[in-house]
């Protein structure tokens, strides 16, 4: 074997070995790519879910902006209702103002008469009561009144 013969043979030996480490290096570079398939299928899965959860929110907010008008609404009724009570707070009120003018004096007079009339009689039912007691030493068996305060 010549020189050249062994030049040519390490040449081709360095060759196969430099094809071995190239082929070993697309193996790897066609994993990583399957690897960065895989994930991009799962991020555009998880993009698809980003998607409906906003989805869903959007349809929250558009049913709370609803039930919000629902609320208003009852809320310039309930107004409405506390502004009529207010109303007939007021007329009762004033009402019972006449009332009192009215017939307040009258009723007063009426109940201080009767509470006069209770009290006399009651005066005169104790009086009576020891009306009958008589007077040692008179014979003449006459009844005497004692006043009771």
């Amino acid at each position: 074997m010549s020189a050249g013969a062994i030049a040519g043979l390490i040449a081709a030996g360095s060759f196969l070995l430099l094809a071995l480490v190239g082929c070993f290096v697309l193996v790897k570079l066609g994993r990583i790519f399957d690897e960065i398939a895989d994930r991009v299928r799962q991020t555009d899965g998880t993009i698809d879910e980003g998607t409906a959860r906003v989805r869903q929110a959007g349809t929250t907010v558009d049913e709370v902006n609803q039930a919000l008008a629902h609320v208003n609404t009852e809320l310039e009724r309930v107004d409405a209702i506390a502004t009529n009570v207010q109303t007939i707070t007021g007329n009762v009120s004033a009402l019972t103002g006449l009332f009192a003018a009215t017939l307040g004096g009258p009723v007063v007079k009426v109940a201080a008469f009767s509470y006069g009339v209770r009290r006399a009689a009651a005066k005169r039912g104790r009086g009576g009561l020891h009306a009958a007691a008589r007077q040692p030493g008179s014979g003449s068996g006459s009844v005497q009144r004692k006043a009771v305060r």
